[in-house]
């Protein structure tokens, strides 16, 4: 464990055992790694804030209320520091009630497992395990932090929602391990905004068989859990008007082929039906026969959203359906059949065209999870047997031959190719594997036949992951959607208020006839549906998300995807990022013993050192042959070096700093380090408190697209591109230089890159700092957005970061800012489009000069408008 796990700032103040109790310690590595003890937002509590005493659970995310259970004072004594990671967006409460209302649960006797996600220390179990026993009738509610496993003792199946919300509101996720809740997903067609969605969740939550219901518009599916069939289900949502089929394998395909014209052949013919009932009466046509006419087209275009407009009105939900309806009612019923069938018609075929475009942007994911194939050939014996992947257990052998794609994660054992890893990286260029190297599920195999060891399961492959961390962002509402939400919930009621009383005051005052205002009522009604308002933020997110993904960029969510558009200033960290992070050694000066033992010595103080020149040391070591001596008591100096005993003596490896400490006069090798710095390389001297005994120098390069990555970022916009690095001032200056950054800072320890976010915040910039989701987490934290980069090999980096380049190089950077900078303009286009369209409207309606049909043109033409420019940037090319 790293000193700068919980990233305070200050090392030496804040050990492990502060951060994680003994229990922590006791854990195996596999389970526990540096990122389950800290997080982005502790660290950027404590680091920008700095303030780690005052409260066990001071540091969640900005805007929550405090967890008041989290630590008592008598725990806040055992553990002083909480470090909890709970989430932005994590917490959100199902039910709302007084703080000394305890909940009830019917209960009996049974027990329930699930895995909580989130914990990072042992005072979060005993949180959970307290809010939890506050449940009415829960007998246990138990909490092992080591396994991260929670077991509630309680009565029936109507626990289980009840549980799992109650650990989300503590700020913690509860996923439920082998149980039977009979939840299913189903993809739904027809909805063309958010309030088709909750109508068809208020249905859903009138029927007693029906114990959850989840409907999200952005990615067209509705999570429900329920008792009765999937007929049931399916038959369910028809009633409303929309149709549903299950998903199956956790693909997201459709078990059923939900490909289907009957709604075009339907539009066809009313609206042929309309075309002879207007010629009519040119023609001779009885008026009664048009009527006629109009009347069956209303009947057909009208039938699915008149039954739609019924359960939403029982569900209290004023939706488009509703509106539209009434207009072609009441259009109807004042006698202007032709009105009223050209307001469902024109109604119905802007639903099935926007619906047709949605689509679009729901399969830049639904592609992805096509990439992968569903067999695999498992080498048995010596016999090659075609299994689905979900047999294919860990440490099976499966065998790739040129030009397929690969089923799972895992590790070549025999063979060498090019793998092209696009669909996952985004890289153009196809990488070269060989024995040991990791190749991943829906990659291309592109020449040789290889023999690779599963190391994943199919749900855990990077491709699975991906996929489930693009839904989760694209089910995010940004701050403008969640904004837009807000004003149409209010705006959407004002206008029908607003629309009977234009039907009722103005002929009671002797305005006008009563038919007069019935229709500028009635056009009033349309134009209260905010359909091309609210459409216009989330199909622009879900389209630049599935972009950035198909690119080898997973954006977590529309308020990054809003930041990274905002972002005019962007630091990297130096090592692993701007240069290939695989330094090698480039100087050995032996002073006062030979070379080889000088090489033995450094060996053995850098053995124990995570840091990249420490293992570059230890590997030309052990490439040369060179045996480490026998140490202990390793202790490593932050941003300085580190020290050992052998043969009874201290010794020293570190840089120029730690040795000025020690009061060594360093004018004998002064020249000698500064001709190396001036070099570009980094220096590291090995010695005792008596003696200096040598120098080693090791210089790291310049990765290759770094400078085409950085000059791509100016064009897009950033304004200040900062290098950010522990190195001492000549390593850096050549660095910059040859990477063409603005500025730079060096000869920083981790608090140092903190303040240097700071000051390009202070200085007026939105700071976007780019590392590897670990070692730079105290900076990542405090920047405004934290980017992380070879997410394809950490694990680690995917769930910390806000943005993750699955490739292990800047070269998709540029165009993620692009991608962000093209949604947040399209956005605010369709926003001023929709809002100006209506503001037309609404003025046009009191002459008397918009029409009802006019009204509908307006409304379904301007959300069809606005998807198709959303739909502009699954266009945009990396």
């Amino acid at each position: 464990m790293s000193d700068k796990c919980c990233g305070s700032g200050k090392p030496e103040q804040l050990s492990n055992k502060d951060c994680c109790s003994s229990q922590v310690e006791n854990v195996a590595s596999k389970e526990l790694n540096e990122s389950s003890c800290c997080s982005r937002e502790n660290v950027a509590k404590e680091v920008a804030e700095q303030n780690t005493d005052s409260s066990c659970c001071s540091n969640q995310s900005e805007g929550r209320k405090e967890n008041d259970a989290c630590c008592s004072s008598q725990e806040a004594a055992e553990l002083d520091t909480c470090c909890s990671n709970i989430e932005e967006g994590k917490v959100t409460g199902v039910t709302n009630r007084s703080n000394n209302e305890k909940p009830s649960v019917s209960l009996k006797g049974e027990k329930f497992e699930y895995r909580i996600h989130g914990m990072d220390c042992p005072s979060c179990a005993l949180t959970i395990e307290k809010g939890l026993n506050k449940i009415n009738d829960v007998q246990e509610a138990k909490v092992n932090y080591n396994t991260a496993k929670l077991q509630v003792t309680g009565n029936n199946a109507l626990a289980l929602d009840y549980v799992e919300s109650e650990v989300q509101k503590l700020g913690f996720k509860a996923e439920p391990i082998n149980q039977n809740r009979n939840l299913k997903t189903y993809h739904v067609e027809g909805m063309d905004c958010g309030s088709c969605a909750s109508s068809i969740e208020n249905h859903f939550k009138a029927l007693p068989s029906v114990q959850s219901v989840n409907v999200n518009f952005s990615t067209g599916k509705m999570k429900i859990e329920h008792e009765n069939s999937v007929d049931e289900i399916v038959s369910e949502v028809s009633k409303i008007g929309y149709k549903a089929s299950l998903l199956t394998n956790n693909s997201g395909q459709s078990a059923e082929a939900t490909k289907t014209k009957e709604g075009y052949g339907l539009i066809t013919f009313s609206g042929l039906l309309i075309v002879l009932g207007f010629l009519g009466p040119y023609n001779g046509v009885s008026p009664l026969i048009s009527t006629f006419l109009y009347a069956i087209a209303i009947v057909l275009s009208g039938y699915k959203p008149v039954k739609s407009a019924y359960f939403a009105i029982k569900s209290r939900s004023l939706d488009m359906n509703v509106l539209m309806s009434a207009a072609a009612i009441g259009a109807a019923l004042i006698g202007e059949w032709f009105e009223g069938a050209t307001v469902v018609w024109l109604f119905a075929l802007g639903n099935v065209l926007q619906n047709k475009s949605i689509e679009r942007t729901r399969k830049s994911i639904s592609n992805l999870m096509d990439l992968a194939p569903s067999v695999a050939w498992v080498k048995i014996n010596a016999e090659l047997v075609k299994k689905s992947v979900e047999e294919v257990a860990v440490g099976d052998i499966v065998v790739i031959k040129p030009g397929d794609r690969l089923p799972l994660d895992g590790e070549i054992i025999s063979g060498e190719t090019s793998v092209n890893q696009a669909p996952i990286t985004g890289e153009s260029i196809p990488v070269d594997k060989v024995d040991g190297d990791t190749v991943y599920a829906g990659t291309i195999n592109e020449s040789g036949s290889i023999e690779v060891r599963v190391t994943k399961l199919v749900e855990d492959t990077t491709i699975s992951k991906i996929i489930h961390l693009v839904e989760e962002a694209q089910e995010q509402r940004a701050p403008t959607q969640a904004f837009i939400d807000k004003f149409a919930s209010i705006y959407t009621p004002i206008v029908f208020v607003l629309a009977l009383v234009v039907i009722v005051l103005p002929p009671l005052f002797g305005f006008g006839t009563w038919g007069e205002w019935i229709y500028k009522g009635l056009a009033l009604l349309v134009v209260a549906c905010p359909c091309a308002l609210v459409i216009s933020t989330p199909v622009a997110i879900v389209s630049a998300i599935g972009n950035a993904a198909r690119n080898g960029v997973l954006i977590k969510g529309g308020t990054f995807l809003e930041k990274a558009g905002a972002i005019n200033a962007i630091a990297f960290d130096k090592t692993g990022t701007l240069t290939e992070g695989k330094p090698q050694v480039s100087d050995i000066d032996a002073l006062t013993l030979s070379e080889v033992e000088l090489i033995s010595l450094a060996y053995t103080l850098e053995n124990y050192s995570t840091h990249p020149i420490a293992k570059t040391i230890v590997e030309y070591a052990k490439d040369q042959g060179v045996q480490a001596k026998d140490g202990e008591l390793f202790k490593s100096i932050v941003g300085k070096g580190v020290q050992a005993t052998i043969d009874g003596e201290v010794y020293y490896a570190g840089n120029l700093k730690l040795f000025e400490e020690m009061d060594f006069d360093l004018e004998a090798i002064q020249s000698k380090v500064d001709d190396m710095q001036r070099q570009g390389k980094t220096v590291v001297i090995i010695g005792t408190a008596r003696e200096i005994m040598g120098i080693i120098s090791v210089a790291d390069k310049i990765r290759t697209t770094t400078v085409k990555s950085l000059k791509g970022l100016k064009q897009v916009g950033v304004k200040q591109v900062v290098m950010l690095t522990g190195d001492n001032e000549g390593t850096a200056q050549m660095i910059s230089k040859e990477a063409n950054v603005n500025r730079y800072f060096a000869e920083l320890l981790p608090e140092d890159k903190v303040d240097a976010i700071k000051q390009l915040q202070k200085e007026g910039h939105k700071v976007a700092m780019v590392g590897d989701g670990i070692n730079d987490a105290p900076a990542l934290a405090t920047s405004d957005l934290g980017i992380a980069m070879g997410g394809a090999g950490t694990d680690t980096a995917m769930e910390t970061a806000d943005i993750v380049l699955m490739a292990d190089n800047l070269e998709k950077l540029p165009h993620t800012v692009k991608l962000s900078r093209k949604a947040l303009s399209i956005i605010k286009q369709n926003i001023w489009f929709s809002l100006i369209v209506k503001f037309v409207a609404l003025i046009l309606i009191f002459p008397g000069w918009l029409t009802l049909w006019m009204a509908v043109l307006s409304d379904t033409g301007a959300a069809l408008i606005v998807i198709l420019n959303a739909l502009r940037l699954l266009r945009v090319k990396g």
